[in-house]
């Protein structure tokens, strides 16, 4: 919401408030402004339409979802032919028409979702044959067709401390940039100190060949039913997935594997998957705690470090973290065919979903692919780009029982309403004619 009031501001700066004035220079700003609607609607359902800045006292409400996302179309729709279609070292970052389309195809993509009336009625059926399904298609259809954008080859390249610009399977990615950047911790992100091991710093050598001059976290580790989609033969993918006996990788050479040992009190750090809720409840953070104790868990290594993150940039990487990728506009189109639009280039859900595998050398999907073949495709491709969720939600499979969350609590099996996210208390007691979200 702060995103969006900044934005408002800038358009009322540029336009004085005419909206015969500066259309096009304002068109970026209004599709990032949608953008923040979008993430807001998706989160927490209805949602305050900002088209302006309210005016001192006004008192704003919440619109339904689904108008909400009418909105969205249509302020998409109506910036997508004023935005450049340029895709460079200029654009990098910014919203431009590429950007926007994306956009709308995330929202097409849920529609169904967006629309209902009822989001504890929402099943994985909801998104068949609904009203935007061929739009859907040709939305992506002007990307593809587009020629900026492929999936390249080697997966795992894509999300190394370099990538940028230079990745032509990112449409819109989040610039992380700690160098360029001097306010301290505005520039980077720590997804790699909170992924990698949690005593790399007291290694002999750390997990991509250097040691890290400061502690590092370790906090997150995977599911057991995320690692166990990682199971296609000869897939690159899988090599993010760290689990078993631990060898050191080296940075300096595209984070290859080595045949060293990653080191620990003298003994091979071997990660493990078989442990129990109480486990984690145990897992000491702490400068003593026991080897076999902080091996618990596989990990993730998708956003690698580099020494410098640690002497000069206090853990904070540069990792571009992408948003919309060619691979998900694939994925999507190959997705809204199985739900029942039309297809068009000759495209198939199986071409598809061969052409985002080609870039890992996973092996091609043979006939053609289900929707839970198409959902186990998304979570080995978009692991760590934040999507899960909304995915699980359009596939009706939030509530499954995955992780340890029914552990902690049973009820999420059936607490259809955890769909939407609570409206934050501060929030709340700013907007007092604001009702809470069914359930909280």
């Amino acid at each position: 919401m702060g995103g969006i009031s900044y934005c408002n501001q800038v358009i009322m700066e540029i336009t004085g408030g005419d909206e015969e004035v500066g259309q096009d220079i304002i068109a970026p700003v209004r599709a990032i402004r949608a953008f923040y609607h979008f993430m807001i609607m998706d989160l927490y359902g209805d949602a305050p339409i900002l088209a302006r800045t309210p005016e001192s006292g006004e008192v704003i409400d919440r619109k339904p979802r689904a108008e909400v996302a009418r909105w969205i179309e249509e302020e998409l729709k109506t910036v997508i032919p004023l935005l450049t279609e340029r895709n460079d070292a200029e654009t990098y970052g910014r919203p431009n028409k590429w950007m926007a389309e994306a956009l709308l195809a995330k929202l097409y993509l849920n529609w169904g979702v967006y629309t209902c009336d009822d989001v504890t009625k929402v099943t994985n059926e909801t998104s068949n044959n609904h009203e935007k399904l061929n739009d859907l298609v040709a939305v992506c259809d002007e990307i593809i067709e587009s020629g900026i954008f492929e999936v390249g080859k080697g997966y795992r390249q894509k999300f190394f401390p370099n990538n940028g610009v230079q990745t032509k399977d990112f449409i819109y990615a989040m610039d992380f940039d700690p160098i360029a950047i001097p306010t301290k911790y505005v520039g980077g992100h720590q997804l790699d100190r909170f992924t990698t091991f949690k005593k790399a710093n007291n290694c002999d050598v750390g997990p991509w060949g250097f040691t890290p001059s400061q502690s590092v976290a370790g906090a997150y580790i995977l599911v057991p039913e995320c690692v166990a989609r990682f199971n296609l033969p000869g897939d690159e993918r899988n090599q993010m997935i760290l689990g078993g006996p631990q060898y050191v990788a080296d940075y300096n050479n595209n984070y290859t594997f080595t045949d060293t040992p990653l080191m620990y009190q003298g003994q091979q750090v071997v990660y493990t998957q078989d442990f129990e809720w109480k486990d984690i409840n145990t897992l000491d953070v702490g400068a003593d705690s026991e080897a076999a104790n902080i091996m618990k868990g596989y990990h993730l290594g998708k956003y690698p470090s580099i020494p410098e993150d640690y002497t000069d940039r206090d853990r904070f990487g540069g990792n571009d973290i992408p948003i919309f990728r060619y691979a998900d506009i694939l994925l999507t189109k190959a997705e809204a065919i199985l739900r029942g639009a039309t297809a068009t280039r000759g495209d198939t859900p199986a071409s598809l979903m061969n052409e985002v595998r080609d870039c890992s050398n996973a092996p091609h999907v043979e006939g053609t692919p289900t929707l839970q073949d198409l959902l186990d495709e998304r979570g080995r491709e978009f692991i760590c780009e934040m999507w899960r969720r909304q995915d699980l939600i359009r596939f009706g499979q939030f509530e499954n029982d995955w992780g340890w969350k029914n552990v902690v609590n049973p009820s999420a099996k059936t607490d259809l309403w955890r769909r939407l996210l609570p409206i934050p208390l501060g929030v709340m007691e700013t907007n007092t004619n604001w009702s809470q979200n069914p359930g909280y």
